[in-house]
């Protein structure tokens, strides 16, 4: 169960029952740390990003942000509940 007010590292949206870990950089990168997410912003995250990338931005939330698909899946997600979730589309 979620601790009360514990929040995804990318939406900032309070987690709910499921939640998965990411790696900001990611493991085959070198990566060892890891942040709480909704599942349906991690599929966000790998559906538009290489793990290359993901290497070169490392746990710049922000920077994350300004990729636009990343960006306007964020905005849209806002409102939805903790557990929400739908198909995740991207370029892969």
């Amino acid at each position: 169960m979620n601790e009360a007010g514990e929040q995804c590292w990318l939406c900032h949206r309070e987690l709910g029952r499921k939640r998965e870990w990411h790696h900001p950089v990611p493991r085959q990168k070198g990566g060892r740390a890891v942040v709480p997410l909704h599942p349906i912003c991690h599929r966000t995250i790998h559906a538009h990003l290489t793990n290359a990338q993901l290497a070169r931005l490392g746990a710049d939330r922000e920077a994350i942000l300004r990729c636009e698909p990343i960006a306007r899946f964020v905005a849209w997600v806002a409102n939805k509940p903790a557990d929400f979730h739908a198909p995740t589309y991207g370029r892969r």
